[in-house]
């Protein structure tokens, strides 16, 4: 399996079988993605939430595709009313898919789509793949469930954003490092835009503090698992 960091909260996992998921791919219009909608294929995209940012090309891409959205209920709906294909989830339920397992967790946060239709709760996502498990938080604040959330599903890879004033900033970033408890963590969610600027070799410094793992993907950079 592989992991590819396209910036932002925009991420590729491919299966050893050749499966591509898309997570929140936000590709056109944000200056740090180093590759554009059309350069990407998608078996699933996964949406976190409805903002602009995240929701991003994932339309532009399905257009092409025809991959099977994975999102809330709300979102999924919005989904399906554009012609696109989904399967309906909610915070906490998970299901067994072709290539793996997907979970729903809480994010504190908001979610409202470009053109202004309220597509339900944001969410982060549990994604296990052949015993491996990557926690994308999604946009969020900190919040002490996620100890809980480590502690019953043990994560391998957590994408976790530091860019503050939307989400998480650095130092709650640490703290959340502590409650989920991963074996690598990896910074998300900082840079692309200045009110989101953040020193993501700061964090890691602090997460080494604590004797945690933490890697700093660049731009399209792509990982085995």
């Amino acid at each position: 399996m592989k992991l590819r960091y396209f910036s932002h909260s925009s991420f590729q996992v491919t299966t050893d079988d050749g499966k591509v998921i898309l997570i929140d791919p936000f590709l056109d219009d944000n200056p740090t993605s180093p590759v554009k909608s059309e350069e990407v294929n998608a078996d699933y995209i996964i949406l976190t939430h409805g903002h602009g940012d995240h929701i991003g090309d994932s339309l532009k891409i399905a257009e092409r595709t025809d991959p099977t959205f994975i999102c809330v209920f709300e979102l999924s709906n919005y989904i399906n009313e554009k012609g696109f294909k989904s399967h309906m989830m909610h915070i906490g339920g998970g299901y067994n898919f072709d290539f793996g397992r997907i979970k729903f967790t809480i994010a504190h946060h908001g979610s409202k789509t470009p053109d202004g239709q309220y597509v339900g709760e944001p969410a982060g996502v549990l994604l296990t793949i052949d015993g491996k498990t990557i926690y994308h938080t999604g946009d969020t604040g900190l919040f002490y469930d996620m100890k809980l959330i480590g502690e019953m599903n043990p994560v391998d890879y957590f994408l976790v954003p530091i860019g503050d004033n939307f989400t998480m900033g650095i130092d709650d970033a640490v703290k959340a490092v502590e409650l989920v408890n991963p074996k690598i963590t990896i910074p998300m969610h900082y840079n692309t835009f200045p009110i989101i600027e953040a020193d993501p070799n700061e964090f890691k410094e602090k997460v080494a503090a604590m004797d945690k793992e933490c890697r700093v993907l660049e731009y399209g950079e792509e990982i085995n698992l």
